[in-house]
């Protein structure tokens, strides 16, 4: 198996958000959420893996980049929506893992800005790609449409979540997903004013309560970067089936690591029940 590179991350929120307050606009703003790379450093071949390298056209004419990696006795599609940082190649190792130990097709995306997608990256743009990955795998023989599952980390939550609201999809699974920036921000800075300068929202917990479909939720109890507090809350706003699974001892960017199969096991079983 192949391991990623160590994605870097901004890890404080104080820092994060007190910028934002101080610099708000929307380059300045964009600059404080995204962090896109663009070198693509491996690609599936560096695990073994058979991949199709595509090219997606969104409905307001980005092309963006993804690779579809097939599994022989697939069931399911994952549709694997990533974090903030780093691109794609970032998650070769995570995308081995899923496909050998889930049996599933992958499909993963680099959103606008990110790797060698063009355009630029935003809010909106992010649902739009997701929502070009989604519709592109349902012109795929090989793709049962009916076990098409998002997944989504961190920021990638925002977007699956946003996704799901927009397309009929079976299930969800979300890992440390945060509640809305607007929400991060008044954690982290209780005593400034940021939420109404904040133009970025994801507000998942709005949203989160108008699916009817199973959702999983995964999240570390030491997540240093989203609060795990945040991943409960929606939890507890979702209406429809829902499971929580904790991982012990795990951070933001470790779950795989240190939830090893009781996590990759936490998420067949979700896959199994659904209808």
């Amino acid at each position: 198996m192949v391991k990623a590179p160590r994605i870097r991350f901004l890890q404080s929120f104080t820092f994060w958000f007190l910028s934002a307050f101080l610099l708000e606009s929307g380059c300045a703003m964009k600059s404080l959420i995204f962090f896109p790379e663009k070198e693509i450093t491996l690609t599936p071949a560096d695990a073994g893996l058979a991949f199709e390298d595509l090219t997606l056209t969104t409905a307001d004419g980005v092309k963006i980049n993804g690779w579809f990696v097939p599994h022989p006795e697939a069931q399911t599609t994952i549709l694997w929506l990533h974090g903030n940082g780093g691109n794609m190649s970032h998650r070769v190792g995570r995308i081995d893992r899923s496909h050998h130990t889930l049996k599933a097709n992958v499909l993963i995306i680099d959103y606008r800005g990110y790797g060698r997608s063009g355009g630029r990256v935003s809010e909106k743009g992010t649902y739009l790609d997701a929502v070009a990955a989604y519709d592109y795998l349902l012109t795929r023989d090989d793709v049962d449409p009916a076990r098409i599952i998002p997944f989504g980390a961190s920021l990638g939550a925002a977007v699956a979540v946003e996704l799901a609201l927009q397309r009929k999809v079976q299930g969800l699974v979300l890992e440390a997903p945060f509640t809305s920036i607007r929400e991060m921000a008044r954690v982290a800075l209780p005593w400034l004013p940021v939420g109404g300068l904040i133009t970025t929202r994801y507000d998942n917990l709005s949203k989160i309560g108008r699916l009817e479909i199973p959702i999983l939720i995964l999240h570390g109890d030491r997540d240093e970067t989203i609060p795990f507090a945040q991943g409960r809350k929606l939890f507890e706003a979702a209406r429809g089936p829902k499971t929580f699974y904790a991982i012990p001892g795990a951070g933001h960017n470790n779950t795989e690591e240190v939830g090893g199969e009781a996590y990759f096991k936490a998420m067949a079983d979700f896959i199994l029940r659904l209808p």
